[in-house]
């Protein structure tokens, strides 16, 4: 057993979300949303360093000592898998591990709408989820992709860096490939998928031009591709995929994504105020035929409009399912307002409005 695993068994204990340890500073959890400190001693550089190389890859270690940065996946069986990131910083090493459960849960556990499960039955297209970073959108990604694997007989491929839910094969043949070990780049891994006879596949992060150029090439070609982004609504998503390309390409793209695309869920993550635990709320927007048009005509800006008026299809604002979550008393009215978008809909609802400075 490493040294470091006592940290990942408390943190567990605690339903910390993340672990950060950091030179120089007592250990810290983020519990709820919350960063709180472990009862531990200061950590000093030569320490922490021996601590976190024990349970480092050889190369990864060499990645990192070469760049400062490198991330990779570490498992402890029985009990979780975590994302590691470990970077320089003025006083030494540091490191933030993010748990990721070994139980995936079902749409259904997680309380999302139902035309979200309803997206693992799609046979084709492009579906994005959305959301800063820690907002959830992993888990989401795993419970379709699970309701797809029990509900489907096809291949799954899932490229991520690094690896995070993992999916046992049920009634789909699921790969997974972890950029950096498995194959060099998202890239490389997406094109050669095209290659490996998949029905749905996962692109972990679309981080770059020629990566989102290949899944909606992907998208348009058959298959149904699932990916993230960090944008925080619907009509954002679609402005950032087209506004990647140069702009002698956009008109064309938006021609393609117009025909590809399926579905937009932008999310955003709550503390419970009823009980232990968070929710997310979600913004969605259903790809029909007058919302592919509103994106062939670059009329993004009346998307907003659309998922309003599309309720029958399962479109929702992410306002209107922030006031449903604060309806049933399962958020604060401050965290509400502090998360939606329109925040005038929400500031009568204070008891003690803040001032707003960018309003001024």
């Amino acid at each position: 057993m490493a040294k470091i695993d006592a940290f990942f068994k408390l943190m567990n204990d605690q339903g910390a979300s993340d672990l950060h340890l950091v030179s120089g500073q007592p250990p810290a959890m983020r519990i709820r949303g919350d960063m709180e400190r472990v009862k531990y001693k200061t950590l000093d550089n030569d320490t922490l360093r021996a601590m976190l190389y024990e349970i480092a890859p050889e190369d990864k270690v060499k990645v990192f000592e070469e760049t400062g940065d490198v991330d990779f996946g570490y498992e402890i069986p029985g009990l979780a898998r975590y994302r590691a990131n470990f970077f320089m910083q003025k006083y030494g090493v540091a490191a933030v591990f993010r748990e990721i459960p070994t139980e995936i849960q079902t749409c259904e556990d997680l309380g999302l709408p139902p035309v979200i499960a309803r997206l693992a039955t799609l046979p084709r297209g492009l579906v994005l989820v959305t959301g800063p970073t820690g907002s959830g959108k992993s888990t989401t990604l795993a419970a379709i992709i699970d309701q797809a694997n029990r509900s489907r007989k096809d291949h799954i491929i899932t490229i991520e860096d690094p690896i995070e839910f993992v999916h046992e094969s049920k009634g789909c043949i699921v790969n997974h490939r972890e950029v950096g070990i498995h194959t060099k780049t998202f890239t490389a891994a997406l094109r050669g998928a095209l290659r490996e006879d998949p029905d749905i596949i996962l692109v972990g992060e679309m981080r770059d031009l020629e990566t989102i150029s290949l899944a909606i090439e992907a998208a348009s070609t058959g298959h149904l591709v699932f990916g993230t982004l960090h944008t925080t609504s619907a009509p954002k998503t679609v402005d950032r995929v087209i506004e990647v390309f140069p702009a002698s390409q956009q008109a064309q793209i938006r021609s393609t994504l117009s025909d590809g695309i399926r579905a937009v869920i932008a999310q955003v993550l709550f503390k419970r105020v009823d009980k232990k635990g968070r929710c997310a709320a979600l913004e969605i927007l259903i790809a029909v035929p007058a919302v592919r048009n509103l994106i062939r005509e670059a009329k993004t800006h009346q998307i907003h409009s659309m998922i309003q008026t599309g309720k029958k299809y399962g479109m929702q604002l992410l306002d209107d399912a922030i006031m449903d979550l604060l309806n049933k008393g399962w958020i604060s009215a401050d965290d509400a307002y502090m998360k939606a978008n329109e925040k005038a809909r929400f500031r009568p609802l204070l008891k003690n409005p803040p001032t707003d400075f960018t309003d001024a």
